[in-house]
């Protein structure tokens, strides 16, 4: 058995909370590591001066989040973290051997190569010295400020700079959200489906990850306030514009419930909004409530995969502590890539390079709503995927290996559940990334799977 213990003092109500913290940063920095035993619940009340039923509640707390194991006559013992979650798209080893419809990435021409061309022969000619020499991240070009207001303006943002982090992306900006909307042993509510790497993000994290009931309007209210009145909740991750795996659009009613409840359970909200203005819907959670929403978005998705550049927007009271978990994970986001973005969104291709976007995925739409007449789907405006409905956990895991057989890999809905998976099954088929008859062949087939075996298909 371990000798750790936690210091007493650091023991504050509700205390049940507290020690789940402490054990929590303990399996972080390995003070506990995967194996050790905690102590017994009568011992660990004794030395902290705690109730048995307030240790047992933290044990119970950290059982829930996957952390420790009880074993009947042996005791609690530390989990190993799990490393390896599964991924919603195929390996790099593989994806020239199949048409990839697993991975979300725009549709991509020779406009694309032309804009690159263009914008690093003017580099060349151009470079400021600060790209190559900067080494601060708060020595910004002299208009990037309002480089990422334009854009955060056509996200539905209209806001000032000094709660803006420019990040290397919608992970980047995803990370630092969180770490500074929660702590370990914080409790992170999310929708029942949502992002694939939300899971091990929080665990990494030594957060507790739950997912609240969906339907087609995104989170429901009423789900979400019974949990939070249950305990304290820090934080809640939503994908509410269309970048949930469900492709909902949260309607504007139900976007201001949702405020409601997180102003009146002092909740922070995280944002995702990694598309950019890809998708129009009612104003941003980040425009109704910007007092308490950590919103972030990216170019990545909307105009181009090598484009790492993100914007993260933070309140005022959270800018400093934003700036400074961006500091030490990142230092600061690329040069090269910033000047990128900046020179588009500043001369006008990035909005040249949308509109051509919001075009070519308008098209794909016609294709899957003539292919797949008749079937249980859903799909954003301008979305970059379509979720496909199926009759169960069986059912999806069959329609994912028949796709596969037949040389298309699609995204298994298991890849995103957060809460039960026999809420939300079915898989995710990306609609950008392949030529347009690569598209097409690839969507024929999942079609005709679904034409064979109709007890696939529950509508």
């Amino acid at each position: 058995m371990t000798k750790w213990l936690p210091d007493p003092e650091t023991i504050t109500r509700p205390a049940y909370r507290s020690l789940v913290q402490a054990i929590e940063l303990a399996i972080q920095h390995g003070d506990l590591k995967p194996g050790d035993q905690l102590p017994p619940h009568r011992k660990l009340a004794y030395d902290l001066k705690l109730s048995v039923q307030t240790v047992s509640r933290a044990y119970d707390k950290l059982t829930e989040a996957g952390r420790v194991v009880g074993e009947v006559g042996r005791g609690t013992f530390v989990r190993g973290v799990q490393d390896e979650f599964p991924v919603p798209f195929v390996s790099r080893k593989t994806a020239d051997k199949v048409l990839d419809m697993s991975l979300i990435k725009p549709v991509l021409d020779q406009i694309h190569d032309i804009a690159m061309e263009k914008v690093l022969r003017s580099m060349a000619r151009s470079l400021p010295p600060a790209v190559l020499s900067g080494f601060r991240p708060d020595e910004p070009q002299d208009d990037e400020p309002e480089s990422a207001r334009r854009w955060l303006k056509l996200c539905g943002l209209d806001t000032g700079s000094s709660g803006v982090v420019v990040t290397n992306g919608s992970t980047s900006a995803m990370s630092m959200a969180l770490m500074t909307a929660a702590q370990a042993g914080d409790l992170v509510l999310s929708e029942d489906v949502g992002h694939h790497t939300l899971r091990s993000l929080t665990r990494y994290l030594g957060m507790r990850l739950e997912g609240v009931r969906v339907d087609d309007d995104g989170i429901c209210p009423d789900a979400l306030e019974q949990r939070c009145a249950q305990e304290p909740v820090k934080a809640l991750y939503l994908m509410p514009g269309g970048t949930n795996p469900l492709g909902f659009v949260m309607s504007a009613e139900r976007r201001a419930r949702i405020v409601d409840i997180a102003r009146r359970y002092d909740i922070l909200i995280v944002e995702n909004h990694a598309w950019g203005p890809l998708l129009q819907g009612p104003p941003p959670l980040a425009a109704l409530a910007p007092e308490r929403v950590l919103f972030f978005t990216s170019l990545t998705k909307s105009i181009l995969p090598g484009l790492r550049v993100g914007y993260l927007v933070v309140p005022d009271h959270l800018a400093r502590a934003a700036a400074n978990r961006h500091l030490v994970m990142n230092w600061m986001a690329t040069n090269l890539m910033t000047e990128i973005a900046y020179r588009w969104i500043m001369d006008g291709t990035a909005q040249i390079l949308l509109d051509r976007q919001k075009a070519a995925l308008s098209d794909r739409a016609g294709v899957v709503e003539n292919l797949f007449r008749g079937l249980d789907y859903k799909m954003a405006p301008n979305g970059l995927h379509v979720w496909l409905n199926t009759r169960g956990a069986e059912q999806e895991q069959r329609l994912v290996d028949t796709a596969r057989q037949m040389g298309v890999a699609v995204a298994a809905g298991a890849s995103f559940s957060i809460g039960p998976h026999e809420n939300h099954t079915g898989v995710r088929i990306a609609l950008g990334g392949l030529s347009f008859p690569d598209f097409t062949q690839g969507l024929r087939i999942i079609a005709g799977i679904m034409g064979q075996e109709p007890h696939l298909n529950p509508a």
